[in-house]
């Protein structure tokens, strides 16, 4: 479930973008021009896919206490990345077509296929980068990594369908609504990663536990209970948390949490925008 949220949530904003240059160029009967446009989607997507394989290979050739560092240190920048795209694309949903479409007149007028390419390649590339490390994120230290990357397809399959029914006009989707939404469960998501940073950590000694365990919920357990394997996956529950996690979890997801629904955090990023 989280690698399908979080490929679902990343595909449909590259989607989006994809959709709106393809949907414009034939606006203004360019469709030729479209070329150049999945020319750079195409290879940013595939740089993505190499960059994701190559920093999971190095993870999984650490030797036992460096992975667990670096995998505390992938979950924490994860989180964070997380926690700036849900504030950004809350920010930026009602304008980027708008942004998109005003870059594309900027490039046929001095860049022609090249700019075009360009525009494609880089919107895609952060999302792509992005979704290698949040998969990566949630697959390392796993057991599960061929149903993680089954939740992926899964959710990047969706967020195409998605993008291409914005190219198509035929979507009553309100795009708002749906960053909104999912918004939410990336927050605790990102929440989830935070604690499972701190816990990497803890596994190596570089932060203490306090309380360890703080509770003990064993009817909870994800290796014997669908509800807990179901809150893992996407919240980053743990049956048995340490008072630390705990603690990192609540002022993660309280002060974030309450920004996002309150739109606080949204406005500041599109000012700043």
């Amino acid at each position: 479930m989280a690698s399908f949220l979080v490929m679902l949530r990343e595909g449909v904003e590259a989607a989006l973008i994809v959709g709106i240059l393809l949907a414009y160029l034939r606006t203004l009967q360019l469709r030729r021009e479209a070329r150049w446009v999945w020319a750079g989607t195409i290879s940013a997507a595939s740089l993505s896919v190499i960059a994701g394989i190559a920093i999971f290979s190095t993870i999984g050739s650490l030797n036992e206490r460096a992975e667990e560092i670096a995998e505390g240190l992938v979950a924490w920048v994860a989180a964070g990345l997380l926690t700036w795209m849900v504030f950004w694309m809350g920010s930026q949903a009602r304008h980027i077509r708008g942004r998109l479409e005003s870059e594309v007149d900027s490039a046929l007028t001095s860049g022609g296929a090249g700019a075009l390419t360009a525009i494609a390649f880089f919107a895609v590339l952060r999302e792509g980068l992005e979704s290698a490390l949040f998969l990566i994120s949630t697959t390392v230290g796993a057991d599960s990594d061929g149903l993680q990357l089954m939740g992926g397809l899964l959710g990047l399959g969706a967020a195409i369908v998605i993008g291409y029914l914005i190219y198509r006009g035929g979507t009553r989707i309100d795009i708002r609504v749906f960053f909104r939404v999912t918004g939410v469960l990336i927050v605790l998501f990102a929440a989830g990663l935070v604690a499972k940073g701190i816990h990497e950590f803890q596994e190596v000694g570089l932060l203490p536990a306090l309380v360890d365990p703080l509770w003990n919920l064993g009817i909870l357990d994800p290796d014997t209970s669908v509800a807990g394997q179901f809150g893992k996956s996407l919240f980053g529950w743990r049956p048995d948390p340490s008072l630390l996690m705990v603690i990192g979890y609540l002022a993660y997801l309280l002060p974030i949490g309450a920004a996002f629904l309150s739109g606080r955090g949204v406005r500041k990023t599109s000012a700043q925008g």
